[in-house]
């Protein structure tokens, strides 16, 4: 049984179709990415899925309940973590945590004996007493983790969980993520951080302009899509090099002051490019992130 499966799901706004006929189908215990420059209709999808929005078409059903029709009955075991922090100020940590597991019905004690658990989830123990405002963003991005968990969700849907962190609250972040798949949860993110995608999401649907135009495992994808070597090149004579680049290599493309070259033996441009000491250049692996930029283009999204 799936925990989420939508079939030619459908919202216009006005002339502007922002999701045409999406289909989804999440797994239990799975960690599923939904990839998309900004404005690709992410954001609208899970709204949808949640029954926070309502479809002009199409078919949903969350935890085997109808959406919308059951949709509040479905997120009485769904946990979200929204794009941006939403915490009380007015409360304290410990507050925050136990205020929201009002909202679910919860009786007093039964909240009260989750908090401290949570909290070490959140690496806040001691901090019960603390302010919002006296927090790291980090420390508010996990406990806005952490009361998303209060309910003991069996799906909890995260829209962009770690921008704005630095590398060591995102890695730990990570890590909090990957402890929650190995304990049966299922996970459905959002992100624009290829690497978070790649380490964290068993598989992955990569939106634009309100469509899916490509899913499967992060490793699959790169094999299916992207040559598996890929040599960036930039320095002084980097465009007269280009046209030699060409000649080299299957695939050639250059964004602002690099050129992206992509082969199935690097060999001969490694070579070329060792007689060349005024070009710079980095030979490493192909990534989700190239997957993403082939498919959805590298012009600037706003």
């Amino acid at each position: 049984m799936s925990v989420l499966r939508a079939v030619g799901l459908r919202k216009r706004y006005g002339t502007l179709e922002v999701v045409s006929g999406v289909d989804l189908d999440v797994a239990p215990g799975e960690c599923f990415g939904l990839l998309g420059p900004n404005g690709a209709g992410k954001t609208t999808t899970l709204r949808l899925c949640l029954g926070l929005t309502y479809p002009d078409a199409g078919d949903i059903e969350l935890l085997g309940e109808p959406v919308p029709a059951h949709a509040r009955e479905a997120r009485q075991r769904v946990g979200v973590v929204p794009q941006f922090d939403n915490l009380d100020p007015d409360f304290t940590v410990a507050e925050n945590l136990r205020v929201y597991g009002r909202y679910f019905g919860m009786a007093r004690p039964a909240v009260a004996a989750k908090v401290p658990a949570l909290l070490d989830f959140a690496g806040l123990t001691g901090r019960e007493a603390a302010r919002i405002n006296t927090l790291s963003g980090g420390m508010k991005r996990r406990l806005t983790l952490a009361r998303a968990l209060i309910n003991d969700p069996q799906l909890l849907i995260m829209d962009e969980p770690t921008t704005g962190l630095d590398p060591q609250a995102r890695h730990l972040i990570w890590e909090r993520l990957r402890r929650l798949t190995q304990e049966g949860k299922t996970l459905i993110l959002t992100t624009h951080f290829m690497e978070e995608a790649e380490r964290l999401c068993h598989r992955l649907a990569i939106m634009d302009r309100g469509r899916l135009i490509a899913s499967g495992s992060p490793r699959a994808l790169i094999a299916q899509h992207i040559e598996p070597h890929v040599v960036e090149v930039h320095g002084n004579g980097f465009d007269a090099w280009l046209e030699r680049a060409r000649r080299l290599a299957p695939r050639v493309e250059r964004a602002g002051d690099t050129v992206f070259v992509y082969a199935a033996d690097a060999a001969p441009v490694l070579a070329d490019l060792h007689a060349r000491p005024e070009l710079s250049y980095l030979h490493r692996p192909a990534s989700l992130e190239d997957v993403f930029l082939k498919l959805t283009g590298r012009d600037l999204r706003d």
